[in-house]
């Protein structure tokens, strides 16, 4: 085996068909483990890995083990791995508040750990991660993880110092996100249009409007003004979102959500 997870849930089925289906891996290299039969079962029928209900049994066979399980059960998993990890092997985690530090002091001795913070995205092909390593690791152990990560997102690596701001503004984000196209759409509904319709307009809007954003390198300011007639339509939509608080309601939304994934 070359890759193992340790949990088998929706990121982890995420990173599992990006990297078979970018041809880095293949099923037979791939192991999983999870407690959780249905979802253990899951990820067999739909990509045909190994599968297990032993933690230990995925780190003594996978070179790379990729922890997807909640950050609450991260204690209890690593204890249970720890002495099952060699230097030679290498950690990849997705969980906030889990810092590079304080996994190092569950291990209890030096490994190779790349601290990770993926978003849901991901599970479509067009996640965003941020990636950590540790002291431990190569300049071409970080190159092939960022390869696995690659698979299924964008990634950049950063200081860890940004790793709760990442939280907050990506890995937490899209569910500002769906907040926001479910309004548009419901809007939309009270206007006539039918419900299914609404959300594929809405959807489409923001998908465009992020690429507008990615493609052309414009400030968002500089695209939302090439929207905004004089005494137009959008403007007095603008005007209302400025009204209700629009901008600060999403700013102070990022901001507690990297102060909670401070204190985890």
């Amino acid at each position: 085996m070359k890759l193992g997870f340790i949990g088998t849930g929706n990121m982890a089925s995420a990173i599992m068909g990006g990297v078979i289906g970018k041809g880095l891996f293949k099923a037979d290299e791939i192991i999983g483990a999870d407690l959780f039969a249905p979802g253990r079962e899951r990820v067999k029928e739909q990509f045909g890995i190994h599968v297990t209900t032993d933690n230990k049994e995925v780190v003594s066979k996978a070179e790379v083990i990729i922890l997807s399980v909640k950050p609450q059960f991260y204690a209890d998993v690593i204890a249970g791995i720890k002495d099952e990890v060699t230097d030679e092997k290498i950690i990849i985690t997705i969980a906030p508040g889990k810092t590079l530090g304080w996994l190092s002091e569950q291990f209890g001795k030096a490994v190779k750990i790349v601290r990770t913070m993926p978003n849901t995205p991901a599970m479509v092909g067009e996640g965003m991660t941020a990636a950590c390593p540790n002291e431990h690791m190569t300049e071409e152990e970080i190159t092939q993880v960022k390869e696995i990560l690659e698979s299924f997102s964008k990634v950049e690596i950063v200081p860890e110092k940004l790793m709760d701001v990442v939280t907050a503004v990506s890995g937490s984000s899209p569910a500002y996100v769906f907040m926001f196209i479910e309004a548009m759409a419901d809007a939309a509904v009270s206007g006539g249009m039918p419900r299914a319709q609404a959300y594929r307009f809405a959807a489409q809007a923001v998908l465009g409007s992020a690429k507008m954003v990615l493609d052309t390198g414009r400030h968002p300011g500089e695209l939302k003004d090439m929207v905004c007639s004089p005494a137009g339509t959008t403007i007095g939509a603008v005007r209302t979102l400025e009204e209700r608080g629009f901008r600060s309601a999403v700013f102070e939304a990022v901001k507690v959500c990297e102060e909670i994934s401070r204190s985890l």
